[in-house]
């Protein structure tokens, strides 16, 4: 089992507007069974941690391309991502392996 984590750089101030946003992204993959449930985080305001900074982490059996065939799209996914554009300038993704868990 891996664990995949999505780091988003936002604009200045704007962390907790696109954490939801990000929030209903990840939703919006859970419900469409694309993924599983997702957690949203920030760093830099009440807590210690890079500012304007949001993490969303969740699990996946196996590493698998986003871009392949067989994965469908999400009605939603288009409208979702051009708002998080609003907030976001830059992104970057980590996968960890994840040890003891069956």
């Amino acid at each position: 089992m891996f664990l995949v984590r999505r780091t988003f750089k936002v604009k200045k101030g704007t962390s907790r507007k696109a954490a939801d946003v990000i929030s209903q992204i990840g939703k919006m993959y859970e419900e469409a069974g694309l993924r599983t449930h997702s957690r949203v985080y920030i760093s830099g305001s009440t807590v210690p941690g890079p500012l304007d900074t949001v993490y969303m982490d969740w699990t996946e059996e196996a590493l698998r391309s986003a871009y392949r065939s067989d994965n469908p799209k999400p009605p939603q996914e288009d409208e979702l991502f051009a708002k998080l554009r609003e907030f976001q300038e830059e992104t970057s993704i980590e996968f960890y392996e994840i040890y003891g868990e069956s």
